[in-house]
């Protein structure tokens, strides 16, 4: 198996201009691994707008971990209105997609990797989402991932002797703390861009991360159906 997995978002504008970002994370832990140093501008200290249940300590963390890997796409797209359109490109190692879309939706899945991948805690029980990234991803798509990667995770549980849950309480709680980080993290992103691309593909996440409680059962309730062969007589 390759030592980095590799993910590239290519994002080409109406004056066909196009600025690219290639990836790479670590292929055992799915850690995000920076292609290159940058100077840390001041919002990136973990003190300023620090999010309200960051359990990091500001005196063995100068930096938030996401801001900074973070801050060098902020600055690219500081100057963009969310709404603008663009034609998005996203290369994984398996296959490609392509949809044009407005900047919000289009920088929304990118800022979601590096947010799940950085070493924020809070995050860090998503990270498995990103090993089968799926950009641009309805609802009803990111539910079902969602509570498949939980449960997948509580069979590993199981497997290792430590407690689980055959339920989504558990999961529901994640993205109760992970919707405080969205909501928190954006008050960094508007000390940092003029205008609002940046903002709103992060409040993007902040919907999913917010519907979820609301809209996980209903949602499992829907595709119920489709696993007839699994609830007939053994």
């Amino acid at each position: 198996m390759a030592e980095t997995i590799r993910i590239k978002y290519t994002y080409t504008f109406g004056d066909g201009t196009s600025r690219s970002f290639p990836l790479a994370l670590d292929a055992t832990t799915l850690a995000f691994i920076p292609q290159a140093k940058v100077e840390p501008p001041l919002w990136t200290l973990l003190s300023i707008n620090k999010c309200s249940n960051c359990p990091l300590d500001e005196q063995r963390h100068t930096y938030c971990p996401v801001a900074l890997n973070l801050s060098g796409i902020v600055q690219q797209f500081k100057d963009f209105i969310s709404h603008e359109r663009v034609a998005v490109q996203v290369a994984v190692e398996e296959r490609a997609y392509a949809k044009e879309t407005t900047m919000q939706q289009g920088l929304s899945p990118l800022l979601g990797i590096i947010m799940t991948t950085s070493g924020c805690p809070v995050m860090e029980p998503l990270k498995p989402m990103v090993r089968f990234h799926l950009p641009f991803a309805s609802l009803t798509e990111t539910i079902f991932r969602m509570v498949s990667m939980y449960l997948v995770a509580q069979y590993f549980r199981q497997q290792s002797g430590m407690p689980a849950e055959l339920g989504i309480e558990g999961l529901k709680k994640i993205y109760g703390q992970v919707n405080l980080v969205n909501r928190d993290f954006a008050k960094r992103l508007r000390a940092a861009a003029e205008k609002d691309a940046n903002v709103n593909a992060l409040v993007i996440l902040d919907c999913f991360a917010a519907m979820l409680p609301l809209a996980a059962e209903e949602t499992l309730e829907q595709v119920r159906d489709s696993f007839a062969a699994y609830l007939g007589p053994a």
